[in-house]
């Protein structure tokens, strides 16, 4: 008969092990005590598109890259030619790169305009004219289709804090720019197709980045790692010397197996045990997977997105072994908010986006993965085109990287804007009104990664302000998804304005 002991003995015993690891944190996170209620939203039954998936042999990731502070991403992607060019370089004004320092893209768009690269992205420029990257133009968060006109008027429904860092980051997380909520598009996504995983101890949605919204479900939330060039490059914490030898630590390992033995009067004592033992177990099975596998030989940059992006390389390189046929990945990287010394600040991180990808890539490529991985960029908004001394400031429509083997790469896809002063999109200062939607870039990278068109309003709420599901056309075509190509058009709710 089991032992029972207190709740503060329990506690207190087990604060002296220091089980503090971020695979215990992980794993008592997915608990979701708070939203239990919530879970009666989920379908009662799986969507069809786990059903159809789940008697084939394929594998798809999702990574997110988010570029937290707001990426000046018109100093990123440039128009190049000569209209196009001087119009840019007069709104930017100090802030303008020059014509002769851009990377040349092999690309026009409808209107003949030409494009180029922010000098310090050398790879990504290689890869989109190799056909391995695409841009999206102009993404931001909408609450319906918006017009300057409407928002003069104060006729326009926004979204919820347009401007302020923490809203934008919350709305490009959850996909809701109307209202706050507390689950995220990659968690709601997960919650629809993880039964097409046999892995019941680790997330599908893996974070090398700590707790996040966007990877927080109604059921699943993020299992966490940390980056290569920590823990030994094992990617879980586990607790502190319980893989020694020692004695001393073979006698903590045995009173803490003790402790979670046992059986506890409280219901939270019980269930934090049960919930640590899972964590130690799911600790030890991601390091023992590790630990086999051999290592890669693409050389990393020693920079914190190059070794976290290097640790999601070796977790989608075990995903056969962890039993995974879906995952999603969370990488942020931060400090752009650049108000002062944009040009130098981006002149050194965009490099280390740059190189940190072309890395990725190539680590894809050796273990052979490469189509089915797509890499993409988020970001809490775009910056204001005109200067406010040596940065910019916050605003709200950007542009954004996607890469990957089912990309439709070298091209540019939504609606590239005029840059000049004032103009139809131009909220004042250049804040542009989106031309995308995040909705319709996030409903492509759904489709693609197995979400079946009739559950797209449970993982995008806000879709319908944008996108027919029902109908056979991509909301992007930046994807290489099946479709009827009768059915193509462009993206439904804004044309470009031009002057």
């Amino acid at each position: 008969m089991a032992r029972k002991i207190s709740r503060r003995r329990f506690l207190g015993e087990a604060s002296c092990t220091a089980v503090g690891s971020s695979s215990l944190f992980s794993t008592l996170m997915n608990l979701r005590m708070t939203n239990t209620a919530a879970a009666q939203n989920l379908p009662a039954t799986p969507s069809r598109s786990v059903t159809e998936l789940a008697s084939g042999d394929d594998y798809k990731a999702l990574v997110c890259v988010f570029l937290a502070g707001g990426n000046d991403s018109f100093n990123m992607l440039v128009p190049s030619s000569d209209t196009a060019y001087n119009d840019y370089a007069t709104i930017r004004s100090d802030l303008a790169l020059s014509s002769g320092s851009l990377l040349p893209l092999n690309y026009s768009d409808s209107q003949g305009r030409s494009y180029g690269l922010h000098p310090s992205m050398p790879e990504v420029a290689n890869m989109f004219n190799d056909g391995e990257v695409a841009f999206v133009a102009n993404v931001g968060t909408l609450v319906e289709p918006t017009t300057k006109a409407n928002i003069d008027a104060g006729l326009a429904n926004l979204p919820l804090g347009l401007y302020s860092h923490s809203d934008q980051i919350m709305h490009w997380q959850t996909s809701v720019p109307d209202k706050r909520t507390g689950f995220g598009w990659g968690g709601r996504t997960a919650d629809l197709l993880n039964s097409l995983n046999s892995n019941d101890q680790i997330s599908m949605n893996i974070s090398l980045s700590g707790s996040n919204l966007f990877q927080t479900g109604q059921t699943l939330t993020e299992y966490t790692l940390l980056p290569n060039n920590q823990a030994d490059g094992k990617g879980a914490v586990q607790i502190w010397g319980h893989d020694r030898p020692w004695i001393r630590y073979t006698l903590q390992k045995a009173a803490i197996e003790s402790m979670l033995d046992l059986e506890y009067q409280n219901l939270f004592d019980q269930t934090f045990a049960n919930m640590t033992s899972a964590a130690v177990a799911s600790g030890n099975q991601f390091v023992s997977a590790i630990e086999s596998l051999d290592p890669f030989t693409t050389v990393y940059s020693d920079t914190n997105l190059s070794h976290s992006l290097h640790m999601v390389a070796k977790t989608i390189a075990l995903h056969n072994t962890l039993g995974f046929r879906r995952q999603v990945f969370f990488v942020l990287m931060g400090g752009w908010d650049h108000h002062d010394e944009v040009l130098d600040n981006q002149l050194e991180m965009l490099s280390i986006v740059s190189k940190g990808l072309k890395e990725f890539s190539d680590t894809l490529k050796e273990i052979g993965v490469y189509d089915q991985v797509t890499t993409f960029t988020a970001s809490d908004f775009g910056r204001t085109l005109s200067s406010n001394g040596k940065g910019s400031d916050h605003a709200w429509g950007g542009n954004h990287i996607v890469m990957g083997g089912g990309v439709n790469g070298q091209r540019i896809f939504g609606e590239y804007p005029d840059l000049y002063n004032d103009n139809p999109l131009d909220t004042g200062r250049g804040r542009l009104i989106p031309t995308t939607s995040c909705d319709e870039y996030f409903a492509e990278l759904a489709l693609w990664f197995g979400v079946d068109p009739s559950e797209l309003p449970t993982v995008l709420p806000n879709i319908g302000r944008f996108y027919d599901s029902t109908t056979k056309r991509q909301p992007l075509q930046f994807m290489n998804i099946p479709f009827d190509p009768s059915q193509a058009t462009n993206h439904v709710f804004m044309p470009l304005i031009s002057r």
